[in-house]
């Protein structure tokens, strides 16, 4: 099984241009929300009217992940996230903020560190103000008793990668030539350049956010979905059914 998913590529195989997801599959993936429910309520029409004009009898609908941070609405976020989205299967990934928040929980030293991903939106959005201190123990107190227990079950649960037909969905991407057990979350969660790089086929295409650039970006071996929706209002989702592929956005 290994051997397959990560050996080298068949003569003549140009990996995205082949890539399929089993027929009566209907597969879209979110790129980096950032707590901007706002573009995800903008996008989710779109999502919805193309399923509705597809045949496809299983429909699966996956966030690659960091819902929070950044953004102005993070608690928000992620009770539209739990509240379902009808006709979907949903997946949510683990981002790289969801884990440093869950971080901070556990140790408010990184308070720092997280102000500087974005985590004060994320307190407020909570409710929590931190003050003008190096001290974040009362901050993280405070968020720990305003985050309800089904925001903070959900982000314990956020899996750490899916994979539908040729397709693998992850936050940040793989280390290249690593089976995917023996792939560590931390590459998984943070990787960029030595993924962002490779040109090696990873038997699959992966599917990814977590870099943000101005467009989706297509690769061979890789399609790259955070568009920066956080600052740039454009959040993006590709769409995957049977061997096609198309791309919906929020300008």
């Amino acid at each position: 099984m290994i051997g397959s998913l990560f050996g080298a590529p068949k003569r003549g195989e140009d990996g995205v241009g082949r890539a399929a997801v089993p027929p009566g599959h209907f597969v879209v993936a979110v790129g980096d929300v950032h707590g901007r429910l706002d573009l995800l309520e903008k996008l989710w029409p779109q999502i919805d009217a193309a399923s509705r004009l597809s045949s496809a009898r299983r429909r699966t609908l996956i966030f690659v992940g960091d819902y929070v941070d950044r953004g102005e609405q993070s608690r928000e976020l992620i009770d539209r996230l739990l509240a379902g989205f009808t006709g979907f299967d949903t997946v949510f990934l683990k981002g790289n903020h969801d884990e440093t928040l869950l971080q901070f929980l556990a140790d408010p030293t990184i308070g720092d560190a997280w102000r500087n991903f974005g985590g004060l939106e994320t307190l407020r959005s909570y409710g929590v103000a931190h003050p003008q201190t190096k001290d974040w123990s009362q901050t993280r107190s405070e968020f720990a008793a305003a985050i309800p227990r089904a925001h903070l079950e959900f982000l314990k649960n956020l899996k750490l990668h899916v994979t539908i037909g040729d397709y693998i969905f992850v936050h940040a991407g793989l280390k290249p030539r690593v089976p995917l057990e023996e792939q560590s979350e931390t590459d998984l969660l943070w990787i960029r350049e030595e993924f962002l790089e490779s040109t090696v086929n990873f038997g699959r295409v992966v599917v990814h956010g977590h870099t943000p650039t101005d467009a989706p970006v297509v690769r061979p071996n890789r399609i790259g979905i955070d568009t920066g929706a956080y600052i740039t209002n454009n959040l993006t989702a590709v769409v995957l059914e049977e061997r096609t592929r198309r791309f919906l956005s929020t300008v």
